[in-house]
């Protein structure tokens, strides 16, 4: 058996860092940018941070704001009619996982024409060309989209989400500069962190997980539970471990894949636009009870991670309800909603949302066989 690690060729971290914007731009004899982000970014002049830089260095841009979230087909359509007329032969993405996942779309359908129903890659498409080079800045400490394989893209016309998964998509250079998810509100803030715990742990449990995947899903899971309430306080230090270890937890999933969680979250952003960060947050500690007699001692290893104190004396049993429990207090703490139901969820619309769960790509990945009757018995139970 062989395993598989892919990572950007380039990333920055710390305050400040998007200064070397200009420098990989110039490095690499890129001529003009196109810029992806949503118009609150541009309102907010979060965007201004970088293009402030570019044009103090003269560097030709054209921006394309029209980003939504849960990103949608038409959005990436328009994105990529925005790419061809502007002339550009690269992208900066700003934002959080939409933008970033909308450049990936657009990067990826340039380069690889045939594809350009969208559709078409879903899962891992065969493409044959690396996506138009992206340096990545993220604004939010969660989805890690900077530095994956993988994005998304919601289908409206058959409300769905389709996972994709492509080597050709990472960004050349990510940029994690913890001032530009400065302007996060709290709110953003615990939705995001908990995504990015999402990420580590159902990467951490994921049947393609192996050690060297193990080694930054934990280092992810112990980051983000001692930084995730500081940083939703608005502590400096806590936004910028948070930036770091979303993108550690990146560093791993991506590689091996994820879960249930993902599987049931996706759904809901096709159906309600749900927040992804915060669809997650609310199914991570269920689906962990759910999964947890299938995980071995790995339990016990999320719970050390998140704090919980003489885990080595506690029985496999103990271990596995320490865990859950951790994550229960810390979505508690970060004020993250108990139930599907207040973030929107119908009661009637269960058995499709079921359905579409267990199609999902991630849903392969979860460590305990599940099926739809099983995933609509799930979403009842946390309505």
């Amino acid at each position: 058996m062989s395993n598989r690690f892919i990572l950007n060729e380039t990333a920055y971290f710390g305050a400040g860092s998007i200064q070397h914007i200009v420098t990989e731009v110039q490095k690499r004899g890129f001529t003009k940018g196109l810029i992806v982000t949503d118009k609150s970014l541009i309102q907010f002049k979060v965007v201004e941070k970088v293009t402030a830089l570019l044009e103090g260095a003269n560097l030709a841009y054209e921006i394309f704001d029209e980003v939504l979230p849960n990103p949608t087909m038409n959005v990436v359509k328009a994105g990529l009619a925005k790419f061809k007329a502007s002339g550009a032969d690269y992208m900066i993405a700003i934002g959080g996982g939409s933008p970033q996942d909308t450049a990936k779309a657009i990067g990826i359908i340039v380069n690889n024409p045939e594809f350009a129903d969208i559709r078409s890659l879903e899962g891992t498409a065969p493409t044959k060309k690396p996506a138009v080079p992206t340096i990545a800045v993220p604004t939010t400490a969660g989805t890690a989209a900077e530095v994956t394989i993988n994005y998304v893209i919601t289908d409206e016309e058959n409300k769905r989400k389709f996972v994709c998964v492509d080597p050709h998509s990472i960004p050349v250079v990510a940029v994690i500069d913890s001032e530009m998810m400065a302007s996060m509100p709290p709110t953003l803030k615990a939705a995001t962190g908990v995504d990015a715990l999402t990420h580590a742990i159902e990467g951490f449990i994921t049947l393609g997980a192996w050690e060297l995947s193990d080694m930054f899903h934990l280092k992810a899971i112990e980051i983000i539970a001692r930084a995730l309430r500081s940083s939703v306080k608005g502590e400096q230090q806590g936004v910028e471990d948070m930036a770091l270890g979303q993108y550690v937890a990146g560093m791993g999933f991506s590689n091996v894949g994820l879960g249930l969680v993902h599987g049931m979250a996706h759904p809901l952003g096709a159906f309600y636009s749900t927040p992804h960060g915060v669809a997650n947050a609310v199914l991570l500690p269920h689906i962990m009870a759910y999964n947890a007699d299938f995980t071995g001692d790995k339990f016990r290893s999320i719970a050390k991670a998140m704090g919980v104190r003489n885990t080595e004396i506690l029985s496999i049993e103990q271990a596995r309800v320490a865990a859950v429990e951790a994550v229960k207090t810390l979505n508690k703490d970060v004020g993250i909603p108990a139930t599907l139901r207040e973030v929107g969820m119908k009661e009637e619309d269960i058995p499709e949302l079921a359905k579409a769960a267990f199609a999902d790509v991630c849903t392969g990945g979860n460590p305990r066989p599940t099926s739809v009757n099983e995933i609509e018995r799930l979403y009842r139970a946390i309505y």
